[in-house]
């Protein structure tokens, strides 16, 4: 029986006949063995056809199809015009080699070709790629390499589907640099105070928050000349009048030590430095949480942004998270504890990073793994709709928000919730009626623009061929009034023939007074 090969390549089907089996004989080893040998090799298999590809789009669609396991027409009649016919009751007397048993299938349906797929096939193609370039004559040295390069590039970019919106590493960076700024600007703080506090001691009971000590601090920087008249400013940035005045008091009689112009001026730049980054990590968190309602609206609403980013950054990717089953959720970031419990046969942790959600801290003792269970629950639901849903909205988040709550509730006082296929109705009804309303105001709009061209094209015209356009454009009237205008028309059409010849300026007026008086008829009517 011959043994035909299909081999696709980045620049077109080829087909070889593998005619020379007893060269090398049915063994795998032997044909491995003859591979590398070209002369060897070359009285094995010969080219039969060679189909190139018309561009590198029609190269991309043939290599998903053919990734996907389906025959595409090009390579139908490809194969029905260069493998022997078969006649109909009758066996074939070929079999077609193939390195992707999917396709193979979907060939033998189509067309009942009979194909093949093993180890003898594969390293017969693996020779076929080896010493593809010498089979084809007319192919340059260098070629296949770029067509290879290219396919391979417009291929991965068409499977990852790159969004640039929704691209959760932001997520994961922004957080791990918001909890690295805590710990840095904590630190910081600790040392502006110990540093200050050698100066002016009595700051630090008075200012409490970090970010005000150094603001403070930097304002004041010498408290012997801290006066009275610097109160106004001084209570601008405390925020209390009466603060400020106890600040002052405590600068007359505080029992710091003097410091010299050079370490006054490094404290100065210290507080300045630990307040940009309290600043910077302010607009980072306005970044995450925006970040958040673009990627994962539904978690956010949830859950909130913080504990959100820390649920996907700690699973390595928004799939991940979605991919997770809500008991593996439920402990993310308590595998240590896990693992201890595991192997000492002690009690396993009920809640991971969900235990940072204010809903945790508000369940009673007796009922927080209970409701870090039904937390996770949702949490799952929230992130998969997140990642396998096109349109981001933050509706289904907040129906699942109000579950949670409900569930509070029910533990607390008894209230029965509602069902879960209820709820999940209810957030279906409200997307379905938010983009009616979207699309319904859409409408509107491109009325109020057509309105504003129709009467900039009135006022502007000045010639014959803009009144023609403006009396066009008054025919776009409801059907109800179609009468009225006809008679109009036809009057100014007739008055407009009898004075076309004798007075081209008396058109002009009397067709500017008829699409004024058109114009003041609809907006009466």
């Amino acid at each position: 029986m011959a043994l035909y090969l299909l081999y696709e390549s980045a620049s077109g089907y080829g087909l070889f006949l593998a005619y020379g089996l007893d060269e090398i004989g049915q063994n795998t080893e032997a044909v491995r063995s003859s591979v590398s040998d070209l002369n060897r090799f070359g009285k094995v298999v010969k080219l039969t056809a060679f189909h190139p590809f018309e561009s590198a789009l029609d190269a991309l669609n043939q290599c998903n199809s053919v990734s996907e396991g389906l025959m595409t027409d090009e390579l139908r009649s490809f194969l029905e015009l260069n493998l022997p016919k078969v006649k109909e009751g009758k066996k074939a007397k070929f079999s077609l080699g193939l390195a992707e048993p999917k396709i193979g299938s979907h060939i033998f349906e189509a067309t009942k070709i009979p194909c093949q797929s093993n180890d003898f096939v594969l390293e017969l193609l693996r020779g076929v790629r080896l010493h593809f370039d010498r089979f084809i004559k007319n192919l340059k040295p260098g070629d296949l390499e770029k067509a290879q390069l290219g396919l391979g590039h417009s291929y991965s970019r068409a499977k990852v589907k790159f969004n640039v919106n929704r691209v959760d590493n932001m997520v994961i960076q922004a957080i791990f640099l918001l909890d690295t700024l805590d710990k840095d600007i904590n630190s910081f703080s600790m040392r502006v105070r110990e540093w200050y506090s050698w100066h002016f001691p009595e700051l630090v009971k008075i200012v409490n928050d970090n970010y005000l000590y150094a603001k403070v601090s930097k304002f004041i920087e010498d408290k012997s000349k801290l006066a009275e008249d610097k109160i106004p400013a001084l209570a601008d940035i405390v925020g209390d009048e009466d603060k400020a005045k106890e600040i002052v008091e405590a600068a007359k009689a505080s029992m710091g030590q003097d410091l010299s112009p050079i370490d006054m001026i490094n404290v100065h730049q210290f507080a300045q430095r630990v307040m940009d980054l309290a600043e910077y990590r302010r607009n980072l968190y306005d970044y995450l949480v925006t970040k958040m309602n673009d990627i994962a609206p539904n978690l956010a609403s949830l859950i909130g942004e913080v504990v959100g980013a820390r649920l996907i950054s700690h699973a390595g990717s928004l799939t991940n998270l979605a991919k997770c089953p809500s008991s593996t959720l439920q402990i993310l970031g308590a595998e240590k504890a896990l693992f201890r419990a595991l192997k000492t046969k002690g009690n396993t942790p009920k809640y991971g990073l969900i235990f940072h959600s204010s809903f945790i801290g508000r369940a009673s003792a007796r009922n927080k793994g209970r409701m870090a269970r039904y937390l996770a629950n949702k949490c799952s639901i929230a992130s998969r709709i997140d990642c396998f849903t096109e349109s981001s909205t933050p509706i289904f988040g907040e129906k699942l928000r109000e579950q949670v709550e409900e569930r509070l509730d029910f533990y607390d006082k008894g209230v029965a919730p509602r069902k879960n296929i209820d709820v999940m109705k209810a957030a279906i009804e409200s997307t379905q009626n938010k983009d009616a309303d979207m699309e319904m105001e859409e409408v509107p709009t491109e009325k109020k623009r057509k309105k504003k061209s129709k009467s900039a094209a009135t006022d502007n015209e000045t010639n014959y061929i803009a009144l023609v356009d403006a009396n066009m454009e008054t025919e776009e009237v409801p059907t109800e009034k179609k009468s009225k205008k006809k008679k109009s028309k036809s009057a100014a059409r007739g008055s407009g023939k009898a004075m076309a010849v004798d007075e081209p300026t008396a058109i002009q007026n009397g067709a500017i007074d008829d699409a004024k008086s058109e114009k003041k008829r609809k907006k009466k009517n």
